[in-house]
């Protein structure tokens, strides 16, 4: 292999923090990035070389909390919370990511550096997004501001992409919400979401919340405590009810749209975090604390049917995989579990 003198690279590395920090200084119209091949990011000409067919590249996510499913194009949407707000700031992007695990686009919306991304028209900010959802070709994530110092305080935001362009399409900011973690909207734009609240050795169960943020912007507290305790995975059943798993135990609860609760079931173990319900009613929750995938049929008790994920969390159904898709945090990775026929 023929090596580059350590001059000559010293000069190219520089040359390629000074074109990173033009590009931050200049404005530009907003772009995502293109599947794998060459150029990573779109030329002006629009030349584009895809990646010979005969190479599979795995892995292109960064602490992955949540997937979605996109229907249109037939791929996994799978937002990647990057580093921290104290770390660095406005570090998120979103992978889409082949039935098989293997990579479209490493990084779709996000191909920019956090500090080139206020140039372009329209901005975008993508801080550490948690929960996810597509309704409409619209890309739902909860995301948040602040949070980059002791002294900046973290706030609740949702923000939403068009999923033709990748394009920022709004946010509206939940001011008495430090952050959310799982997301789940309705046809009309309504949206659900889980405050996990505190997870300090005496936790505070007033802490624990479902929210509802509604198309006009404003948001209330719909369940606050007990039941709720440590609340994350959200989802809607057959008859529109709102159901919700806590990490603290194994309740699987329903409720109604007023926040009355109508029904609590047992997951075959608690630390749950993902929660995916099928047209026909049968629930599936994953628990990030023990690994193990439950599956509720109507009317019949809890079953594993799969165990030891590390890290499992806010899983999703490929439909067109007929999978259960479950990023693992920490491990950079996602898990897949066929489902039967």
């Amino acid at each position: 292999m023929k090596r580059i003198p350590l001059l000559v690279f010293a000069g190219l590395l520089a040359a390629s923090f000074l074109t990173t920090a033009a590009l931050a200084q200049e404005s530009r119209p907003y772009y995502v990035g293109n599947p794998l091949g060459v150029p990573i990011e779109p030329s002006d000409d629009g030349s584009f070389a895809p990646m010979s067919s005969n190479v599979k590249v795995y892995g292109a996510l960064v602490s992955a909390e949540s997937c979605s499913y996109d229907p249109v194009r037939d791929l996994l949407v799978v937002p990647n919370r990057g580093n921290p707000q104290n770390v660095l700031a406005n570090d998120g992007f979103i992978s889409l990511i082949n039935h098989d695990g293997s990579v479209h686009t490493p990084r779709w919306i996000g191909v920019q550096s956090p500090g080139a991304r206020s140039s372009l028209e329209p901005p975008l900010v993508l801080n550490y997004p948690l929960g996810s959802d597509i309704v409409d070709d619209v890309l739902y994530v909860a995301d948040r501001d602040g949070g980059t110092s002791p002294d900046d305080p973290s706030v609740a935001v949702i923000r939403w992409f068009d999923m033709e362009t990748g394009e920022p399409a709004g946010e509206v900011r939940v001011g008495g919400s430090p952050w959310l973690n799982d997301i789940e909207v309705m046809e009309d734009g309504t949206i659900y979401a889980s405050q996990s609240g505190d997870f300090g050795p005496n936790p505070d169960p007033n802490s624990f919340k479902l929210w509802r943020i509604n198309p006009n912007g404003s948001s209330e507290v719909v369940v606050e405590g007990a039941p709720l305790f440590q609340p994350n995975g959200v989802a809607f059943d057959p008859q529109g009810r709102i159901v919700v798993v806590n990490i603290g135990d194994d309740a699987v609860m329903t409720f109604d749209a007023d926040g009355n609760l109508v029904q609590t079931e047992q997951a075959a173990q608690p630390g749950n975090d993902g929660l995916v319900i099928m047209e026909d009613g049968t629930k599936y929750i994953s628990s990030v604390r023990q690994g193990g995938v439950s599956r509720i049929r109507p009317g019949e008790p809890a079953e594993l049917i799969a165990e030891n994920i590390p890290s499992a969390a806010s899983m999703c159904y490929d439909e067109g995989g007929n999978q259960l898709v479950i990023p693992m945090n920490p491990n950079n990775g996602l898990a897949f579990v066929p489902l039967e026929e």
